[in-house]
C-alpha cells in the first residue's frame, strides 16, 4: 500500500543536503532471519499500513517545542534560544496543518490560518539553517512514521537484535536500513510488540550514516506509540536531539519534543468554518428562590460566559476534560481551599482549577475557573507553596472582579475554527490588573499556611526570570498571562526577592524542574493524569535541568478497558497512584466533593527524595 494523499504542505521540516552522497554506507553483514522473525516482520509491515489508515481518520493536535543548546562546562548543555509551535493536522488530506495562531499579530491580513510555508520558513530560521540546503517536506510530523510510502522488505533490510521489554510490553528489536543509500529513507532501530506485531518505537534518522558530520543536516529522533484503544496503537511523542550542528567551537545543538493528542476530537468541519458547540452533562444551577437580584444576575452572566468558553476550549483540545477525583480536584482545588479559608473569601460559587494542555508557562482565569498550563505545572518544583504562589494571583484576579469579557455569554461568538482560538478568545489581564492582583496575592499568602515557605516558592519565580531571557517562547502566553512582565522580571517580584540566590552547587535547591515532570496527557481523550514515577534527588548540577527539554521514555502497557473505566486511572492500564513527593491531601482531609472550598487542610509534608 502506498500513501497517495500526502501533501507537500506540512508543519515542520528536516533539512537534507541537495546532492546525493556518492559513497555507499557500510553495514554489517545481514543475517538471515529465522522463519519466526521473518513472519513477525511481515506482520509488522502489514500493521504499519493499517496504522496509516487509522491516522488518516484523525485530526490530532501536534505541539513541538525546540530548544537550541550550547555546551557548558558545569551543566553540560544549556538552552540559548527556543521555538514553539502548535497545530492541528488533517491527515485525511495528507500532511496539511492548520496552525494555532497567537494573538501577537492581530494585524495579519492573511486570515486565521498561517500557511505551512510560513511555518517552514520560521522553523528554518530558528534552527539557523541557511538557504544553500533544500529540505525534506515531511519534517517533524514524518517522524510519526517509518516510511509512509513503502516500508517493506523490498525496500529495507532487517537484522534481528534481541528481545526487550518496554514497560510490560515484550518486543522484538530489529536494526533497519534501506537497500539503497538514499536520503529521506529510514535508518535506525525498531521495536515490534510480540502480540499483534505493532511497531511501538523506532529511533534513527532519514539519512545514510556516511560520516560523523551528517547530523549538521539531518536530525536524529526517537518516536513512540501507545496502545490508546483496543487494537489501536497511535503515535504519542517524538524526541529529537543533536549535540551540535557545525564544527564551530560555538556550535549550537538541538533538543525538541513533539507531542500528539486529541485523537478522539470530533473532525472539524471542512466546508464551513463554524463549529457547533455542545454542552454535556449540563446541570440545573437555578436556586430555590423565585427572584434574582441584579448582582446575582451579573454574576450568573459571567458564569454563563465562563461555561461557554471552557466548553469551547475543551472541544478545541486546549483544556483537559475534568477527571472525577483527578489531579485538578485532589491537588489544585485543595490548594485553592487552603488559600480561601484563612482569608475569609466568600465566593457565591466554588472556585475550581483546570489544566491548559500546552507546554507554554502561563495562567489565567475564566470566571471562577483558574487555568494553569501543563507546562507551568510540570516545571514547578515538588513544593506545594510554589503552586500556591501562582494560584494566589489568579484567586486575586477573581476576587478583584477581573473577569472574562462577558460577550462570550453569547455562544455564537464562539463559532469559529479551532485554530483561531488564541485570536478569538482573550483571557489575558492588563498590566494594571496584574499589578493589583500580585499585591493582593501577597496578602493571601501571608495569611495562609504557606507564609513560612515563601522563600522556597520565590526560587521558581527567580528561575523563570533567569532563563526567561533565552526561553522567550516558553514564557510567551498563548491564551492567558505570562508569569513574567514584558521586561522579563517576574510579576511576583517581592516573592522572588525573598528567595535565596540560585546556587547550582546546592543539590538541595531545585528551583524548577524539566518539562514533563508532573503530568501526562492521554492522547486519546485529552485527560491529564499525575505521573506515577519515583523522584530522585539530583547527584550533581547537571541533574537539575530547570525548564529544559529532556529525552522521553515510556513504560508501555496494553490498553485495558477495565482499568480506564475507573476514575483517575492511567489510560494505558497503570494502577492509579500519586507521584512520589507530589502534594496530595493528607489522610482524612481530601478536597470537598465538587471542589467546594470549606476548610483549609494541609496536603501533607512531601517525603524526602530518594538518592539514586
Amino acid at each position: 500500500m502506498r500513501l497517495s494523499k500526502i501533501s507537500l504542505a506540512v508543519l515542520l521540516l528536516v533539512p537534507v543536503a541537495m546532492p546525493l552522497l556518492a559513497k555507499e554506507p557500510k553495514y554489517e553483514q545481514a543475517h538471515q532471519l529465522t522463519p519466526e522473525q521473518a513472519a513477525l516482520v511481515q506482520r509488522a509491515i502489514a500493521r504499519e499500513k493499517i496504522l496509516i489508515q487509522n491516522i488518516q481518520k484523525r485530526t490530532p493536535l501536534v505541539e513541538t517545542y525546540i530548544q537550541d543548546t550550547r555546551p557548558d562546562q558545569k551543566l553540560y548543555q544549556i538552552p540559548v534560544a527556543d521555538t514553539y509551535m502548535l497545530s492541528r493536522v488533517d491527515f485525511g488530506k495528507g500532511f496539511f496543518d492548520k496552525t494555532y495562531n497567537g494573538r501577537s499579530n492581530p494585524a495579519d491580513k492573511k486570515g486565521f490560518f498561517k500557511s505551512s510555508l510560513a511555518s517552514i520558513a520560521g522553523l528554518s530560521k530558528a534552527l539557523g539553517l541557511d538557504s544553500k540546503f533544500t529540505y525534506n517536506p515531511l519534517g517533524f510530523t514524518q517522524m510519526m512514521f517509518l516510511d509512509p510510502y513503502g516500508f517493506d522488505q523490498n525496500r529495507y533490510v532487517f537484522n534481528y537484535v534481541r528481545r526487550e521489554f518496554l514497560g510490560s510490553v515484550r518486543t522484538w528489536v530489529f536494526d533497519v536500513h534501506p537497500k539503497e543509500a538514499k536520503t529521506g529513507l529510514f535508518y535506525g532501530r525498531v521495536w515490534i510488540e510480540d502480540q499483534d506485531a505493532n511497531i511501538v518505537r523506532f529511533n534513527g534518522t532519514f539519512t545514510p550514516p556516511s560520516n560523523e558530520d551528517s547530523s549538521k543536516y539531518y536530525f536524529h529522533f526517537d518516536s513512540w506509540r501507545m496502545n490508546v484503544q483496543p487494537d489501536l496503537w497511535l503515535p504519542v511523542a517524538v524526541y529529537v536531539e543533536e549535540s551540535q550542528r557545525s564544527e564551530s567551537s560555538k556550535s549550537v545543538g538541538l533538543k525538541a519534543q513533539t507531542h500528539f493528542w486529541g485523537y478522539s476530537l470530533r473532525l472539524p468541519t471542512r466546508e464551513s468554518e463554524n463549529v457547533n458547540i455542545s454542552v454535556q452533562d449540563a446541570e440545573d444551577k437555578s436556586q430555590d428562590s423565585q427572584d434574582v437580584s441584579p448582582l446575582q444576575a451579573s454574576r450568573q452572566w459571567v458564569t454563563q460566559a465562563e461555561d461557554n468558553v471552557i466548553d469551547r476550549l475543551v472541544q478545541a483540545g486546549l483544556v483537559a476534560p475534568l477527571t472525577q477525583d483527578g489531579f485538578e480536584q485532589k491537588v489544585l482545588d485543595q490548594i485553592v481551599t487552603n488559600l480561601i479559608v484563612p482569608n475569609n473569601l466568600a465566593f457565591t460559587s466554588p472556585v475550581h482549577c483546570r489544566v491548559l494542555l500546552t507546554d507554554t508557562v502561563e495562567a489565567t482565569t475564566v470566571g471562577n475557573t483558574i487555568l494553569l498550563s501543563k507546562g507551568l505545572i510540570d516545571t514547578m518544583p515538588l513544593h506545594e507553596a510554589t503552586i500556591a504562589s501562582v494560584i494566589s494571583v489568579e484567586l486575586a484576579h477573581i476576587a478583584l472582579g477581573h473577569h472574562i469579557d462577558t460577550r462570550y455569554a453569547f455562544n455564537d461568538r464562539l463559532l469559529f475554527p479551532d485554530e483561531s482560538t488564541f485570536q478569538r478568545i482573550n483571557m489575558y489581564h492588563t498590566d494594571h490588573d496584574n499589578e493589583e492582583a500580585v499585591k493582593t496575592a501577597m496578602t493571601y499568602l501571608q495569611a495562609s499556611m504557606y507564609k513560612d515557605e515563601m522563600p522556597k516558592a520565590g526560587l521558581y519565580w527567580s528561575q523563570l526570570a533567569d532563563r526567561g531571557k533565552v526561553l522567550k517562547a516558553l514564557n510567551s502566553a498563548r491564551l492567558g498571562d505570562s508569569l513574567l512582565r514584558p521586561d522579563g522580571t517576574p510579576w511576583m517580584t517581592q516573592l522572588a526577592h525573598s528567595a535565596p540566590k540560585i546556587n547550582w552547587d546546592d543539590l538541595t535547591q531545585v528551583p524548577a524542574q524539566p518539562l514533563g515532570s508532573w503530568l501526562k496527557t492521554d492522547p486519546w481523550d485529552d485527560r491529564v493524569h499525575q505521573l506515577n514515577a519515583k523522584v530522585y534527588a539530583p547527584m550533581n548540577a547537571r541533574d537539575k535541568m530547570p525548564l529544559e527539554v529532556t529525552p522521553l521514555y515510556f513504560r508501555l502497557q496494553r490498553y485495558s478497558a477495565t482499568d480506564t473505566a475507573q476514575p483517575g486511572t492511567d489510560p494505558n492500564g497503570a494502577a492509579p497512584a500519586p507521584a512520589q513527593n507530589a502534594p496530595v491531601p493528607a489522610p482524612g482531609q481530601a478536597a470537598p466533593a465538587g471542589g467546594g472550598q470549606q476548610q483549609a487542610a494541609p496536603t501533607g509534608p512531601a517525603p524526602a527524595p530518594q538518592a539514586q
